[in-house]
């Protein structure tokens, strides 16, 4: 079976993970600072961009990959996935200017939230 449209966000995210993890080591190496935080709120907060995004897109991913193997709605595979690339969009600029949560990052991370939870749930009634 083909999982085209997961395949297809997961790429999507793939490429936004992984410029939030080369912006981690380049601020590493252009605030010298080799190991944690060290204390810096920049620092602090390009890691925690690049932490959310860890902590959230795998499982959004496998709910996606999940659902579409049993045959899920091809629409609301793409409204999740669409909902999930706007999400870390919104949040990312939002978060790497301030440690104070303004409407981007609010609104991104409850996109996130919200793609997350359809999908739990969506499962959940697939299997019942």
């Amino acid at each position: 079976m083909l999982v085209q449209l997961t395949a297809l966000y997961a790429a999507i995210l793939a490429v936004i993970l992984t410029a939030l993890a080369i912006n981690v080591t380049v601020h590493r190496a252009k605030l010298k600072i080799s190991l944690g935080d060290g204390g810096n709120p920049q620092m602090l907060r390009m890691i925690r961009l690049h932490g959310n995004a860890v902590e959230y897109i795998p499982l959004a991913l496998m709910l996606m990959l999940v659902y579409e193997i049993n045959g899920g709605s091809h629409t609301v595979l793409h409204i999740a996935g669409v909902a999930l690339i706007a999400g870390r969009l919104l949040l990312t600029p939002d978060m790497w200017r301030s440690e104070i949560a303004g409407i981007g990052r609010r609104a991104g991370q409850s996109l996130t939230w919200l793609s997350i939870a359809a999908l739990a749930v969506l499962n959940f009634v697939k299997v019942i």
